[in-house]
């Protein structure tokens, strides 16, 4: 609920508090939401306050290249209509078999920290234990080369206005990135979401950066009404379109309003761009080093048993010459 607002500039200015305690919100996580549940669609340049001081979202219209969009969308469009059963609560799923979830459209680029059922199929087959460390190229990455290129623009892009934006957060999550090879170049991100025509539950997000600020925008490729992004508890919700960028709190609750189609061919593609925590733990320099003084330690421990063994021997076989 809008509590106070103001204007500064061309910047609208609100502060909201929550309409119902963490109690109820837990009786709606998962579940979608219908448009009766948020009272407040910004469309226009706004920030937005909880009652903590704490900054909820920023919102800004129209600053995204045309060139940067178009060329995004172009070279992804096809791979992010693939189908995945793999988005658990955020899909609305309680099942932990993803077999049983439903099927959406929802695809990641760039780097993750899970191995892929093929690959552990793989390991199987070899009667091999899977590798304590499991982050790997995507699959788009790994066979579309040319293609991910073509999309680092406008997540470039993404990153600038991450930077100028929210600049503190940036910080903090810039400075992960530069410590795992494992991230998108010249920027703070590791991993890029795309989903396509998707209402998510309301969730919060998990895996990513927990000194990071999350981001959202959105390529529109015919016409429809909703799909906001909301979030339920302040009642407050953004009409994210194309152009526009949204830096959001990821892990307050929030979720999709309903899409309408006007079209069966319209679609709504989604980007959120963020750093992967296990990709970071698993693989920044810092634990690198310390596995590798591990490494050097177990070497350097077999080196000494095998040196008590030639020096055993070498007791043995002198005592019997004598």
């Amino acid at each position: 609920m809008i509590y106070k607002k103001e204007k500064k500039g061309n910047i609208m200015i609100y502060f909201v508090k929550k309409d119902y305690d963490d109690n109820k919100l837990s009786e709606i996580m998962n579940k979608k939401l219908n448009k009766n549940d948020i009272k407040v669609i910004i469309h226009h340049d706004a920030d937005v306050y909880t009652e903590d001081g704490k900054l909820l979202l920023r919102f800004r219209k129209n600053i995204l290249k045309d060139e940067n969009i178009k060329n995004f969308y172009e070279n992804i469009i096809k791979f992010a209509c693939h189908t995945t059963t793999n988005r658990g609560s955020a899909s609305g799923s309680k099942n932990k078999n993803v077999k049983d979830n439903p099927k959406i459209m929802s695809n990641i680029i760039g780097y993750f920290d899970k191995l892929s059922p093929q690959h552990k199929f793989k390991f199987k087959q070899l009667k091999k234990p899977l590798p304590k460390i499991t982050v790997r190229e995507t699959r788009f990455l790994s066979e579309f080369p040319d293609k991910y290129n073509n999309l680092l623009p406008l997540i470039k892009e993404i990153d600038k206005y991450y930077k100028k934006l929210i600049p503190e957060n940036y910080m903090l999550q810039k400075k992960k990135s530069q410590q795992t090879p494992f991230h998108i170049a010249d920027t703070a991100f590791t991993t890029v979401t795309t989903n396509v025509n998707y209402q998510t539950t309301v969730h919060t997000d998990k895996g990513d950066d927990s000194e990071g600020f999350g981001n959202l925008v959105v390529i529109e490729n015919g016409k429809y009404k909703g799909g906001e992004t909301c979030f339920p508890q302040y009642g407050i919700g953004v009409d994210v379109r194309t152009n526009d960028i949204l830096f959001m709190d990821v892990h307050q609750s929030h979720g999709n309003l309903p899409m309408e189609l006007e079209t069966n061919d319209t679609k709504r593609l989604s980007i959120v761009c963020y750093l992967r925590k296990n990709i970071w733990e698993q693989t920044h320099v810092f634990f690198l080093m310390k596995m590798s003084v591990c490494h050097i330690g177990k070497i350097l421990l077999i080196m000494m048993r095998q040196i008590m063994m030639i020096l055993v021997m070498t007791i043995v076989k002198t005592t019997i010459e004598l």
